[in-house]
């Protein structure tokens, strides 16, 4: 039986969760022996080499100077922070703790949508906001001293990924995604550069800590290029939620390469930001359907 167009696109999207997964997986396996302006820098050597074949391939390279546009300075400064942020988190705790907070992140593109765009957002949705936050605030599970250094930053990658995500919405729709990935991916490897020495100097890189990167490189762009098949292929609204499955494979690669079970209440605050996530995606998905559509929706005998 052929498979159904939403299928496809759920199908899609968890194929790239799988891969983004695994990319932070790979990274965290090597957090040991090199500090995170390393693995930066040498994870955004790998991808910037392979989207610029791609892109040249593909025809979608353009002036260079679309780097001086400020808001591509913003989502590439918010890209930059993410990117330190959340590799040094995942070498302070569990991958499933960090992609479980990680799962707050349409919470907070919500939240940002409506204060810098306007958006309407009912108060539903704020509810459900609320609620999300709850859910992170119980996976992190501040005690007498306060948040960890982990907990705050992953919750600093978080806020500047919503800040990348939000910073996209308003690039030119004219400049090609893949110039975007490309001029991106050099700017991480040059700040991972510079970060080096800071956080401790050049490390010997073995062959086996390299080959991860290069594959974690190839999975992020396995995982992107899955994100844009689901979004081209399936209703949003339908496909979208599959986003949550990281969390699934993210605990099954924590537990069979890091041996890290996730306690009770990392998977009661997971599933309430899961849930929270998925009520927000219903209520968007419902105020898009046109008043007449909704009246004449099949409705309930009770």
């Amino acid at each position: 039986m052929p498979r159904s167009r939403n299928t496809e696109g759920a199908i899609y999207m968890s194929m790239a969760m799988a891969g983004f997964s695994a990319s932070d997986a790979l990274s965290k396996s090597v957090v040991a022996y090199m500090n995170a302006g390393e693995i930066m820098f040498l994870r955004g050597l790998f991808t910037s080499l392979l989207v610029y074949l791609i892109a040249r391939k593909m025809g979608a390279l353009r002036s260079w100077r679309v780097v001086l546009q400020p808001i591509i300075l913003v989502r590439i400064i918010c890209e930059m922070f993410s990117a330190v942020t959340y590799i040094t988190a995942l070498g302070m705790m569990p991958i499933a703790n960090a992609s479980a907070i990680l799962q707050s992140l349409p919470l907070v593109v919500t939240f940002g949508a409506a204060l810098f765009f306007r958006e309407p957002v009912g108060w539903r949705r704020w509810s459900a906001i609320l609620v999300g936050l709850v859910g992170v605030m119980i996976i992190i599970r501040p005690g007498p001293e306060g948040f960890t250094a982990a907990a705050l930053l992953c919750v600093g990658a978080v806020l500047t990924t919503a800040g990348r995500d939000l910073a996209t919405r308003s690039i030119d729709p004219e400049i090609p995604s893949l110039m975007i990935t490309v001029i991106t991916a050099i700017s991480i490897s040059f700040f991972g550069a510079l970060l080096i020495p800071v956080l401790g100097g050049w490390q010997p890189v073995s062959a086996t800590s390299l080959g991860h990167l290069l594959l974690a490189s190839v999975l992020v762009l396995v995982g992107y290029q899955s994100v844009i098949l689901a979004m081209r292929t399936g209703e949003i609204s339908f496909v979208a939620p599959f986003r949550y499955t990281s969390l699934i494979f993210s605990s099954l690669l924590g537990f069979f390469f890091f041996a890290e079970v996730p306690d009770n209440w990392t998977l009661l605050g997971a599933a309430i930001v899961i849930a929270s996530g998925l009520y927000t995606f219903y209520r968007e998905a419902k105020r898009r359907v046109p008043p007449i559509a909704q009246e004449s929706a099949p409705r309930s005998p009770v």
